[in-house]
């Protein structure tokens, strides 16, 4: 199986999208991603850089030598937009900002609470990267609150999942060396209808929850230019989690699929991870046909293993080697959406961990 396009390594060369956009490839080192793509929206008042990586040296090195290939440097920077709470997407905003005094731009649900050490790609598309490396009427109506658990375990009585060991380790390191200021201070909100002015056009700012409750998007309707984040990659699928401010954070998904799918003029989409790309709506269609089998797989497991736990029927959902805290999360991010399309019913189990019975 050929690699996806979000595992490919960072490319040096920068290379123009469309007039003052440049798109700039740096590298990180997280399950399912060899890239984050960091894209320079170049003005008469400098450069606006979106998402510009890990925190740390490589990433720092490897900015600014793209921005050098392009007649640029950190001095002409002048906005950070960020658009989401992961840490390869704000990781060096900080210290751009502390070492130019540039404004850091985010959604004002922006959070660094427990979400955002979430993983970025889907379960299943971290399983086909194993296996390319090696060569799932009349009740009453569901409530509309997220579960609350005690602090460090999930809703579901499980493991809060963890960014992977090597991340823990650089973030405890930078720490100990008083070096935890990559957390950024966010000094403008945007929210959803916003317009921001960019490479002296205007760009809407579209509120996009599902893989962050804080996730935006920018559209650029002049030239047809959606810069998409997390939120539509070309390849692969985001991580929906069930750790979540909203009730069915795949109910939020969906929708914002939706409303993207339907905008009309796009031509070219530029993610987070991966290659620009042509067909926004086609590509939001296929998520949702996956996420859509992947529910008719979890209600099929339930019909066979009866009243069950998210732990049970995540480790039916996934293979063995994917066993662990992200995917019980990806499932009962599942279970929670049939629980509220009445589908499926959630119950108090006995060892403090609840019960799912669907299908």
């Amino acid at each position: 199986m050929a690699r996806r396009q979000e595992q490919e390594p960072a490319k040096e060369e920068v290379t123009e999208l469309a007039p003052g956009v440049l798109r700039l490839q740096l590298p990180i080192h997280m399950p399912g991603l060899g890239h984050v793509n960091c894209y320079a929206l170049v003005d008469d008042r400098g450069v606006a850089l979106v998402d510009p990586g890990l925190p740390g040296v490589a990433t720092w090195k490897a900015l600014q030598n793209r921005l050098r290939q392009a007649d640029l440097a950190l001095r002409h920077v002048h906005t950070v937009i960020v658009t989401h709470s992961h840490p390869d997407h704000f990781g060096s905003a900080s210290r751009i900002a502390r070492e130019t005094g540039a404004d850091v731009l985010a959604h004002r649900a922006f959070s660094f609470g427990p979400l955002h050490t979430a993983p970025e790609a889907s379960t299943e598309d971290l399983e086909a990267q194993a296996e390319d490396d090696e060569a799932a009427e009349g009740e009453a109506p569901p409530s509309s609150e997220p579960l609350r658990p005690p602090p460090g375990r999930t809703p579901w009585g499980g493991q809060r999942p963890r960014p992977p060991l090597k991340m823990r380790l650089r973030f405890m390191l930078m720490r100990a060396l008083g070096r935890g200021s990559w957390l950024p201070r966010v000094s403008r909100s945007v929210e959803h209808g916003d317009v921001l002015e960019l490479v002296g056009r205007e760009w809407f700012v579209l509120h996009t929850p599902g893989h962050t409750a804080d996730h935006f998007c920018l559209h650029d309707p002049e030239t047809g230019l959606f810069l998409a984040g997390d939120h539509v990659l070309p390849t692969i699928t985001p991580h929906i989690s069930g750790i979540s401010p909203s009730p069915d954070p795949l109910k939020s998904f969906f929708y914002s699929l939706d409303r993207v799918g339907e905008i009309q003029g796009v031509k070219r989409v530029l993610p987070a991870h991966g290659h620009p790309f042509h067909d926004l709506k086609a590509r939001t269609e296929a998520i949702k046909r996956h996420h859509h089998e992947r529910l008719e797989t979890v209600k099929a497991i339930c019909r066979d293993l009866g009243p069950a736990s998210v732990e049970a029927i995540s480790r039916r959902l996934f293979r063995q080697r994917s066993w662990g805290p992200m995917a019980e999360s990806e499932t009962f991010a599942h279970l929670e959406h049939l629980r509220h399309l009445r589908e499926a019913e959630r119950r108090d189990g006995s060892d403090g961990k609840i019960i799912y019975i669907a299908g």
